[in-house]
C-alpha cells in the first residue's frame, strides 16, 4: 500500500500527521509493508527534512523537494505514477489516523478485493487535535453498487480525504485527478472511481480531518465565483455521463430530481461560503432554494449532503474565533 502526502508549508502539522500514522500500529509489522510518499514544495524544505527524520526510523519515507508540483492535484498525481503498492490512499499534512485506521484498510482490501475504493465516516478536529463532530456518511457499511454510489455523491462530496484506500489500477484507469481542479478533484475523482466499480463502505471511524483558518476548504472559498465553477463543472460532467456509468437508465423523472438535489447542494455550498466571508445575505436565495425542494425533498437533501455535520463543527469555532 502507498500512502501520499502533498506537502506545502506544513510545519505546524505535518508533526503530528506522520505521528498519527506512527501510532496506528504501534508494533510496526503492518506499516512495514507500507510506503509513505511526501512530495513537498515549501520554500523552507529543510523544515520538512527535520520533521522526516524524526519518523524515519518507524515509517518507510520516501521524500522528495518538488518546487514545480505546487498544487496537491499535481503531487497526488505524481504519488500514483511512482507507487509501488498495489492501493493508494491520501493522507493530507493536517489531518490523522486513528488507531486501528491501518489494520481497518487493510481488512477492507481483503473484504473487497472487486472495489474501486473503500471509504468509511470520519471524525473532525480542530487545530488541537481535538475532536469537534463526526462526518457520517450517507451509505450503510457493506458493498454498494455503482449506481447507489453515484447518486449519493451526486449530490455532495461526503467524503474525508484521508478516509479512502483506492485500487491503484483503477485509479489510473478512470485518469486520476483533474489538476484543474484546485478544490473539487477529489470529488470528481471519487464519482470516477464510483462508476468505475463498486464502492465498500467500512464500520469504523478511523481517521480524522482538520478544520482550520489555513486549510484549503476555508481559503477557496473567499473566491466566490472560483468557488462554484469549481462545483458546477464536476456537477455537469458527471450529470451527462450519470446514465452511460450506471448502465441502465434512471427513470426521467428521478434524474430530474437528482439533479435539482445536487444544484441546491451547490446553491446551499456557495451561498455558506459567502456567509464565512461576512456576506449573509447570500443565505436567503439558499434556503428559499432549499425550501422549494418540499418537506420529502430538505429530508433527502440533509441525508445526502451531511450539512449538519459538516456545519456543526465549523460553526463550532467560528463562534471560538479560531477560523479567524
Amino acid at each position: 500500500m502507498s500512502i501520499i502526502v502533498p506537502v506545502h508549508e506544513g510545519g505546524a502539522f505535518l508533526a503530528r500527521t506522520l505521528g498519527s500514522a506512527a501510532a496506528s500500529d504501534p508494533g510496526g509489522r503492518e506499516l512495514a509493508e507500507v510506503e509513505f510518499l511526501l512530495y513537498d514544495s515549501s520554500a523552507d524544505t529543510q523544515a520538512t527534512r527535520e520533521i522526516v527524520a524524526g519518523f524515519e526510523d518507524r515509517l518507510r519515507i520516501r521524500y522528495q523537494e518538488t518546487p514545480e508540483l505546487e498544487a496537491w492535484t499535481a503531487k497526488t498525481n505524481c504519488g500514483v505514477a511512482e507507487a509501488r503498492g498495489e492501493h493508494i490512499a491520501m493522507l493530507h499534512q493536517d489531518d490523522l489516523w486513528l488507531p486501528g485506521h491501518l489494520r481497518a484498510l487493510k481488512y477492507a482490501v481483503a473484504a473487497a478485493p472487486q472495489a474501486a475504493m473503500s471509504i468509511a465516516s470520519s471524525h473532525y478536529v480542530d487545530a488541537h487535535d481535538h475532536e469537534i463532530g463526526d462526518w457520517k456518511l450517507p451509505f450503510a457499511p457493506g458493498l454498494h453498487e455503482s449506481r447507489t454510489a453515484l447518486r449519493a455523491l451526486l449530490v455532495q462530496n461526503v467524503i474525508a480525504i484521508p478516509s479512502p484506500v483506492i485500487r491503484r489500477d483503477a485509479w489510473i484507469a478512470v485518469g486520476g485527478m483533474d489538476e484543474a481542479l484546485w478544490y473539487t478533484a477529489d470529488w470528481d475523482l471519487y464519482l470516477k472511481l464510483a462508476a468505475h466499480g463498486p464502492v465498500h463502505v467500512r464500520c469504523a471511524n478511523t481517521t480524522a480531518f482538520r478544520i482550520h483558518a489555513g486549510s484549503l476548504t476555508m481559503q477557496g472559498r473567499l473566491d466566490a465565483e472560483a468557488f462554484r465553477a469549481q462545483q458546477e463543472v464536476v456537477l455537469a460532467r458527471h450529470l451527462a455521463a450519470f446514465a452511460g456509468a450506471t448502465g441502465t437508465l434512471l427513470p426521467s423523472r428521478s434524474q430530474r430530481a437528482l439533479e435539482r438535489l445536487a444544484r441546491v447542494s451547490i446553491e446551499v455550498n456557495c451561498a455558506l461560503g459567502q456567509a464565512s466571508a461576512g456576506h449573509f445575505l447570500a443565505l436567503a436565495g439558499a434556503a428559499l432554494s432549499l425550501l422549494r425542494l418540499g418537506p420529502g425533498g430538505v429530508l433527502a437533501y440533509l441525508h445526502g449532503s451531511r450539512l449538519i455535520d459538516r456545519l456543526r463543527p465549523r460553526l463550532r469555532l467560528h463562534w471560538r474565533g479560531a477560523l479567524e
